[in-house]
């Protein structure tokens, strides 16, 4: 079954270049392409989509307010912001609004097809540069791993952190995709997280790794 993804955009070239780049993969459908989040909320209780890519800077409602729309009409969709922005303030408002992912426009097109997948998979996708910024607004501390996390599962951890996709992490750690998402799996059940976004809030708040 195809992965279904609505895109809010208002750059019409950009939007309908993502809408004909996704199609034509076969595994994703774009069930519905706007130029502004207005309606967001109600358009995405009737189609209930996957994943939706959302841009900031819109005419009216910007896309922090989209994606809270987004989540509280139907919390199981993924929302990835797909902007230009790279400022703090507009980074955490999207990430406390409810976004799983944060990826700039200046992203590859294949490392954003990456990013949907990954989300898909309970990941956090972010550009480097974004997680980057993610890790410098939390102060050094102690390690705190109470939750008796392996010595694997605390590299993936970190790598998640630092914005990598379980791709990456495999080739990183020299080991399987499958073992990737076997670490992950049992990191959010250690945790008592749902997804890749909720372990980095809960490793980066109670200092689980060392910084």
């Amino acid at each position: 079954m195809s992965i279904s993804i609505i895109i809010f955009e208002d750059n019409d070239k950009l939007r309908e270049s993502l809408t004909v780049l996704l199609n034509g993969l076969g595994e994703y459908k774009v069930i519905g392409e706007y130029n502004n989040c207005k309606d967001a909320g109600s358009i995405t209780k009737v189609y209930k989509p996957d994943v939706v890519l959302m841009d900031i800077d819109m005419p009216g409602d910007s896309g922090i307010k989209g994606v809270r729309m987004v989540k509280e009409a139907h919390p199981a969709t993924s929302v990835i912001m797909y902007t230009v922005f790279e400022d703090d303030e507009k980074l955490f408002q999207c990430l406390c609004n409810g976004a799983n992912g944060y990826m700039l426009k200046k992203t590859p097109p294949s490392r954003l097809i990456e990013a949907i997948q990954e989300v898909i998979e309970g990941g956090a996708p972010m550009s480097p540069s974004i997680a980057r910024r993610v890790l410098s607004s939390f102060k050094p501390g102690i390690s705190n791993n109470k939750y008796e996390l392996s010595e694997r599962e605390l590299q993936v951890l970190q790598s998640l952190i630092n914005g990598h996709s379980s791709k990456i992490i495999a080739d990183k750690l020299g080991i399987s995709f499958h073992t990737v998402r076997s670490h992950l799996k049992n990191i959010y059940t250690k945790l008592h997280v749902n997804c890749g976004k909720e372990a980095i809030a809960k490793a980066l708040s109670e200092h689980i790794l060392p910084y």
